[in-house]
Parts: C-alpha cells; structure tokens; sequence
C-alpha cells in the first residue's frame, strides 16, 4: 500500500511538472494571439530564451505566450529531452517559435507539429532548429535534418527554415559574432529600431535555400566582445533571414524567420534582442504595430548561463518553477 501511494504521489507531481508554462498578456498589439515556444535543445539553454523572450511578448506586449520543454519522467526540464508535454497547445496558436536539435518526439506529440505545419502556421526558428529532428522512423523521417527523399529534400529545417545543419563557422566561446543589416533591407519592418546586434555565439555556415530574404549578415569576431576585431578570413554570411512555406493544402504562403543564433547569452544584446521581438511579431502578421522603440526589457530576473559554458541552472527545475513574472530564469538547481 505503501508503494501504491508513493507511486500516485510520484505520478501526480509528475502531471503537475509537465504542465506548460503560461504567461498570459493583457494589452497590447498581441492581445489575442497565442505564441507556442517548444525549447528542447542540448547546448544552447533554449531553456532559458524561450521563457525570457516569452515574457517580454507577454508582459509588454499583450501575447498569451505557451513555453513547452524537453521533461525527463518525473516532469523537470531535461534540455534536448525527447519528450515535450503541452505540445497541443499548437491547435490554437497563432505563432510557432521552435528551438530544438535533433529530436525524435513520440509520435503522438510529433503529429502536432505536423499538424501546425499542415496547416500553414506561422514559424519563428532559432539557431539548432535548423536541425530540429533527426532519427524518426517511418512516415516522418522527412522531417529529420538532411533526410535524403526528393519529396523534403533535407528536411524540416531546410524546407521550411532555408537552412539544415552546414557546420560551425566560428568557434563557439572563443569567438563571438557580429551580425550587421544588410544595408538594402533597412527599411524592413522586422529591422525597425535595430541596431548593434551582437551574439555570443559562434557563426553557422548557413546558406538559406531560395527563395530567402536575408536581413542581416553574421560576421565572425576574433574575440568575446562586441568590439573584438573582424576575423578577415572569414566574410560574413546570412544570419537572419525571411522566407515563406504553405500548408498542406498549398495557397496562402505563410512567414517564416529564421536566426542561426538565440542562445541565452545573445538576449543581452539589445539590438539582437530587439530583432527576434520584432521578428515574432512580424511573423504574426503584426508589423504595423513595430515600433523602433518597442519595449524590450526583461521581465523578472534574467540569468543567462550559455556564455560561461559548461553546467547550467536547470537540473531539477519544473517549467512551474518558472511560473509568474519575479521568479528567476531560471532558478538555481534544487
């Protein structure tokens, strides 16, 4: 009897963890849309810039924003888990930000995202979501990265995205990245009030697929700061672009923006930062309400972990222990 009722207590908390995280806007240019980010990554602590950015959305911007995880059993964030609960919370949303690598959901969880894309559902892509899949068997091995079939050719990140996984082009920690408008594109909405846009991380060698509009160019630094000189052996390439893609039923083109960076560290630049608000609205369709001075300060404490590499802060954390707009993002391992 004793073992019975530990397991219900277990399942029960278990239940409770895996419920998404909610962050629900008020007013402003989002009221009534609904953003879905799905954070299941191994390196670059989409745990911790999904919530991040889904608060700001939320709190100054009016969205219903829904954070979903990687879990592991007992319902705590396990980062590149292969198991995000709450992910049919996509039936509603008005707005898909993806930051995965190389996930094999169940199917159950997987026929979601397929269902959100048969539909033609607006996408916002962050960095290892050019690789968001890799080892599904069956129907969906299409959407694997680099799948080999003429009919997706490389998958979901390159069908969709522009781009699959092409390689590092910039070593991450010891090189960070400047990414710079491309000068022809500065008057696009997503570009409003976008300036000095710098991330942490490394470059990838990406090379979006056609048609891609590209919007700002990633150039390699030989140091950790924004001022750190230009590697001149290594020219810039795209680093945040637009695209479209349709539904199952073909018609309509839907948006798409796609960024090679996103990891945690790269929300403390202001004009990055700026750039994926500006880009998740835009997606939405809402770029008459981009303005240059749209609020982009954190809400609640902010404690990025990927610039200092190695551990991070998750072990044991619940996406309830991320619940509100004062707890920390993310709070200290239990």
């Amino acid at each position: 009897m004793r073992f019975f009722m530990l397991m219900v207590l277990l399942m029960v908390n278990s239940s409770l963890g895996a419920q998404p995280l909610v962050y629900q806007g008020t007013a402003g240019p989002g009221k009534g849309k609904h953003i879905v980010f799905i954070a299941s990554d191994h390196e670059y602590r989409s745990e911790e810039t999904c919530p991040a950015l889904a608060r700001i959305l939320a709190k100054h911007h009016g969205f219903k924003c829904t954070v979903v995880f990687g879990l592991n059993a007992v319902g705590e964030i396990q980062p590149g888990a292969n198991n995000v609960p709450g992910i049919e919370a996509l039936k509603t949303a008005d707005l898909m930000v993806i930051f995965t690598r190389f996930q094999n959901w169940p199917d159950d969880q997987m026929q979601h995202f397929i269902d959100y894309l048969d539909r033609g559902g607006p996408i916002v892509g962050l960095r290892t979501a050019t690789h968001a899949f890799n080892g599904i068997q069956g129907d969906n091995a299409k959407y694997n990265n680099g799948y080999s079939g003429t009919n997706y050719k490389d998958g979901f990140g390159r069908q969709v995205l522009g781009e699959k996984w092409a390689g590092h082009y910039g070593g991450n920690h010891r090189q960070s990245t400047r990414l710079d408008i491309v000068p022809e594109k500065k008057d696009h909405p997503i570009l409003r009030g976008v300036k000095n846009m710098w991330a942490q991380c490394g470059g990838y060698k990406a090379a979006p697929l056609d048609p891609s509009d590209v919007l700002a160019m990633a150039q390699p630094l030989k140091g950790m700061s924004p001022d750190s000189p230009a590697n001149e052996t290594m020219p810039p390439v795209p680093g945040a672009w637009t695209r479209s893609y349709s539904g199952k039923s073909g018609g309509k083109k839907s948006r798409v923006f796609t960024s090679t960076y996103g990891a945690s560290n790269d929300l403390l630049s202001d004009g990055y930062r700026r750039l994926l608000l500006n880009g998740c609205l835009w997606a939405c369709g809402l770029e008459d309400q981009i303005k240059k001075d749209l609020n982009i300060q954190f809400v609640g404490p902010f404690n990025p972990t990927w610039g200092r590499g190695g551990g991070r802060r998750a072990a044991g954390v619940k996406p309830a222990d991320l619940a509100g707009w004062e707890t920390p993002i993310v709070p200290l391992a239990k």
